[in-house]
Formats: C-alpha cells, structure tokens, sequence
C-alpha cells in the first residue's frame, strides 16, 4: 500500500470468504484494499477522459510544436511547491539565459482547478512567453484531482502557448497530460523538454566551427594549386 490506513478511515477491500465449519467462523481474506472513493474518482476521470476525447480536445493535430530555442519560459505551479525548485534548477542547469516567469496559483484542495485555469489564462493574455509548464510533484489522486477537471483542460486547450504538462510521477497520469501539447513524465522531464541544452548547443557550434576552419584552408588549397598551376604557363616576354 502506498498509504496507511489509520482508525476511523473508510475503505473498500475486494475479500475472499471462507468458512471454518468446526466453530461455524467466517474469515475475511483481503485481496485487495483502498481508500474508498477511489473508485468514484476512476469512474468520473473515465468519463470525463471520453467526453473531451469525443470533442476531439485531444487530436494530435491541435498539439503544437514545442519551441527548440524558447526566449521565455512560463511556469503555472505554487510558488512553493517542491517540484518548482526541481524545475528552475533544471532550466538554470540547462540553459541559464533563458529568463523564466512564474505564474503562482495553488494546485491541490477546494477551487483549485478554476484558478489553475486563470493562471494558464493570465499567461495567455500577458503573451510574454514562448512556451509553458504546467508543473506539480507526485500525491495520490485526490492530490492530483484539480489537473482532471474539466476547466483546466479547456484552458490548456485554448491557450495559444505551447504547454508542457509536467504533473505527479511517471506513472501519474490526468486529463491535463492528454490536453497539453506534450506531456512529460515528471516535473523535470518538462523543463528538460521546454530549454535546450546549452552544453549540447556549445558543442555543435564548436562542430560548425572546426567545419567552416576545414572548409576554408580546403578552399585556399585549392586557390594556391590553382595559382601555381597558372604561374607555369606564364611566358618571359
């Protein structure tokens, strides 16, 4: 269990029944256990997941391309959410020229979702950045219900900012994942995917380089070749 079920907690348990007939005891053998009302959020994310799926919300062909060489990177998460921390020392790693910005709204209890939305909005309407992340650490699914709201999806889906869903763990997966334009496995993952990385650019300009410097002594090879070549036929007048 990834929990611990404590006194006084509703649960739902999947039991194997047995009877000792010598005493006429019943004997419960748990097979499976959790909390209850798992089972309700699963059936609700199901038929949320196929209503936007039936509206084509999802159609690779809406999903835009992330930008290789963003100028700016947006970030909708809390302002102290661990996983933040994860996400800036990543880019800053990565790349640190590029400025980011924070768009700071709570990601988990009541009303959650509504202002994950207005955040996403804010970044839209501000159009100060090239590409964003939508960015929360791992929790069960009750931790991570606001991003299987329906408000958040839509607003995902109607932001012209490429979006990067970075949300919960790699097995974790919400609404947002399927609304963004690209889903990351982990908060970290996204930000690897939103900035290049600049030891990789600084080597393959140092590649260019040593290119272009072998191109031109090959050409002025070629030149004095073909000057020596001209200067033998010339004549003593």
């Amino acid at each position: 269990l990834d929990w611990a079920p404590k006194e006084g907690d509703k649960v739902e348990a999947r039991c194997t029944v047995t009877l000792y007939e010598a005493r006429g005891d019943f004997q419960l053998t748990i097979e499976f256990l959790q909390r209850a009302g798992l089972g309700v959020l699963f059936e609700a994310f199901e038929k949320l997941k196929a209503k936007l799926q039936a509206e084509s919300l999802f159609d690779p062909n809406l999903k835009q391309a992330i930008p290789a060489h963003p100028k700016q990177i947006g970030i909708v998460t809390s302002a102290d959410a661990a996983a933040l921390r994860d996400v800036l020392s990543t880019l800053q790693r990565r790349m640190p020229s590029i400025p980011v910005i924070i768009y700071p709204t709570p990601v988990q209890g009541k009303g959650a979702a509504l202002l994950i939305a207005e955040a996403i909005n804010t970044a839209d309407q501000r159009a100060e950045c090239d590409v964003l992340i939508l960015c929360r650490g791992g929790g069960s699914i009750e931790d991570l219900w606001s991003f299987n709201e329906e408000v958040v999806a839509r607003a995902i889906r109607d932001c012209p900012v490429p979006l990067i869903s970075g949300v919960g763990h790699e097995t974790d997966f919400t609404i947002a994942d399927f609304a963004a334009d690209q889903r990351a496995p982990t908060p970290t993952a996204a930000a690897e995917l939103a900035a290049p990385a600049r030891s990789a650019l600084l080597r393959q300009v140092r590649e260019l380089s040593a290119r272009v410097m072998r191109q031109q002594a090959r050409t002025l090879q070629d030149a004095a070749q073909q000057l020596d070549h001209l200067a033998r036929r010339l004549v003593h007048p």
